[in-house]
């Protein structure tokens, strides 16, 4: 994202609907489980109910199973191994198999090596991952059920496995897992070693995970690279919107902590616009920095410890400590000014955005200007694209 030299005006009360897309994590009221595919997954068969099967035009298929007992009925398996291993021989897979804790449950995670029948019934090598675990039980039935979700596709598609992992990332199986790192991260990068970081010039310490800022960082990478797929799609809004919805989960609970020491020192007790201005001030004196290598998004944990970032970072970082205090706020970005700006759901006079009846204060977070002021050259809205989170 390009810095600019910036000329301010007041853009007062210009409100204008955002494009934003109805593009959403899918939540299943029933079994009370959380799905962000990437864009083009589309549904291709199930039963509406526990059974879908979907996928996207490059091959990539996700399958999900919910397996579950019938009201007075027993489970269909005796135990989470037992399913796991079922699965196993029905696909005559050969890949591995391992288990980790995610959260207070044991999941099973599979590495998919096996073969369906092709064109003119000729063997096709199908490659991917699987993983396997336990929902909440709000049926109330003796056990609770258990998901299967498989993610995969051709295995002379290798570039199709950022996919897999990105939609098996995706699955929270609470609404609490919808604000902490997804499960294939959790199990790629497990939060083992607690450490104490001091906060960006604050002369204050908070606790993470040493695992953080690197896992945090991967992901960004991982997702990034999902994204330059969508780049010249259709889908392009949609897939920036997942983007930074799947930073602002994988970060959530990774800056829980630095959340509550920055509120401390910032004040935030002393009303929600004076902690949202001097949350403003404390991002707008990061280093600006930029990587056109690679993602060009320094993860937050980064961010917040080392004082650098570019626009979206620091409007990321700024928004999730923001909601951790539940003051609602989001992001803008523009492909067109190549830019990005925070959000809030606060009162006060300046430069607005409204997404669906909301209207947003708009913050910049790369120069020391307060809430609500806007450079005159990004004022078009029809270059703007809101996230909320």
């Amino acid at each position: 994202m390009k810095e600019k030299k910036l000329k301010f005006v007041i853009w007062f009360l210009l409100f204008f609907v955002c494009s934003l897309v109805h593009s959403l994590p899918m939540y299943s009221p029933l079994w009370g489980f959380y799905l962000d595919l990437p864009e083009d997954y589309e549904y291709l068969e199930g039963n509406d109910f526990d059974r879908f099967s979907f996928g996207n035009p490059a091959g990539a298929n996700f399958d999900m199973v919910i397996y579950h007992a019938e009201p007075g009925g027993a489970a269909p398996y005796p135990s989470l191994e037992a399913m796991v291993q079922d699965v196993a021989q029905r696909l005559n897979n050969h890949g591995s198999l391992d288990n980790f804790n995610y959260g207070p449950r044991l999941v099973w995670v599979m590495e998919l090596r096996f073969e369906v029948s092709g064109p003119g019934g000729r063997p096709s090598a199908m490659t991917g991952w699987a993983l396997f675990m336990e929902l909440e039980n709000l049926q109330g039935n003796n056990t609770a059920p258990m998901l299967a979700a498989l993610a995969y596709g051709p295995a002379e598609r290798q570039d199709l496995q950022i996919f897999h992992l990105s939609a098996l990332d995706s699955i929270a199986p609470r609404a609490v897992d919808r604000l902490a790192p997804g499960p294939i991260t959790e199990y790629a990068y497990p939060r083992l070693t607690p450490v104490t970081r001091q906060l960006y010039d604050l002369d204050v310490e908070a606790r993470f995970f040493l695992e953080d800022a690197e896992a945090a960082q991967d992901l960004v990478e991982r997702e990034f690279n999902i994204l330059v797929y969508y780049s010249e799609s259709p889908y392009w809004k949609e897939a920036w919107m997942r983007f930074y919805r799947a930073i602002f989960r994988d970060s959530f609970d990774r800056l829980s902590d630095a959340a509550d020491k920055i509120g401390g020192k910032l004040n935030a007790l002393a009303g929600s616009h004076d902690f949202a201005q001097s949350l403003l001030w404390w991002v707008q004196k990061f280093t600006y920095e930029r990587d056109l290598q690679g993602s060009d998004f320094v993860n937050l944990v980064s961010a917040a410890t080392e004082g650098r970032g570019d626009c979206d970072s620091r409007s990321m970082l700024w928004a999730v400590i923001l909601n951790r205090f539940n003051i609602p706020a989001g992001i803008m970005v523009s492909r067109h000014y190549s830019h990005a700006m925070g959000l809030v759901d606060l009162p006060g006079e300046g430069a607005r955005l409204s997404i669906e009846g909301h209207s947003y204060l708009v913050a910049e977070t790369t120069a020391a200007v307060t809430l609500g002021l806007i450079d005159e050259a990004f004022a078009d809205p029809q270059h703007w694209l809101g996230v909320l989170f």
